[in-house]
């Protein structure tokens, strides 16, 4: 499988990499999490900015961004709004969506950006255009919090992503069954396999999808997600206990 790197850490090599988010709400409460983050294991900082409160002011979230970099200056930085559509906190208008989305790619504060894929394909490819000017790669996402679509329906959103020009494509679906997450799992594998010219991230949300997010070693995600202080999804692990997971499982595999 392609890699990708960004400062220094190399996503589709080795163990999957732990990306964990942050959701204060505001400056303050934002710091305090990534303080707590620099005495913990971890591989990327997710930023769920949508929980932020002045979201809709650019300079504050460059002022915020600019901090956050300063606290972690090694570790990663994925900026991501999530839309309500998507799971998200707060209801956000197509062309505020794009413009912050640009603004902070132009910035030079973070280091990969979030696109969910269903804004429309020109609106995807204008946001990685504007990324890929400025060294920010991009993780083109999915999230479906209802069901676990069909394997080849999952297959098809992840190779559209790649087809756009993703640097990383991202599903999440949520289970009903076990034959749900085991529809996620072959999924990935089959994408991994057969498909992916680069890194992956898929999951399978909740308690009941909790193994997906272990199993990367074994079926294909790139990256998975965990939980310091808040969890950004349902079904998040613990980061310290997940590190010790996936080190004794990629362990076992060599």
């Amino acid at each position: 499988m392609k890699t990708v790197t960004t400062k220094n850490l190399v996503i589709g090599s080795g163990a999957p990499k732990i990306i964990v988010p942050i959701v204060g709400k505001t400056e303050t409460e934002l710091l305090d999490e990534v303080t707590l983050l620099q005495s913990i294991d971890f591989d990327v900082l997710e930023w769920r900015v949508d929980h932020f409160t002045q979201v809709d002011n650019i300079d504050a979230v460059k002022t915020v961004a600019k901090k956050i970099a300063t606290l972690l200056p090694s570790k990663p930085i994925l900026f991501t709004f999530r839309t309500a559509n998507e799971g998200g906190v707060k209801p956000w208008p197509l062309t505020d969506y794009l413009e912050l989305n640009k603004e902070i790619a132009k910035s030079g504060l973070v280091d990969l950006i979030d696109v969910e894929v269903f804004i429309g394909d020109q609106y995807v490819k204008e946001i990685i255009n504007v990324a890929h000017q400025h060294n920010v790669l991009v993780v083109t996402s999915n999230h479906d919090f209802e069901k676990t679509p069909a394997k080849n329906d999952i297959i098809s959103r992840l190779r559209k992503m790649q087809d756009l020009g993703a640097d990383i494509p991202k599903i999440a679906v949520m289970p009903q069954t076990t034959d749900d997450v085991l529809t996620l799992l072959a999924a990935t594998t089959e994408m991994n396999e057969k498909y992916a010219t680069r890194p992956i991230i898929t999951m399978s949300m909740a308690g009941l999808g909790a193994i997906s997010r272990v199993a990367g070693t074994t079926f294909g995600s790139a990256m998975t997600f965990g939980a310091a202080k808040n969890a950004s999804a349902p079904g998040q692990l613990d980061v310290k206990q997940l590190r010790y997971i996936l080190d004794v499982l990629y362990q076992s595999k060599q």
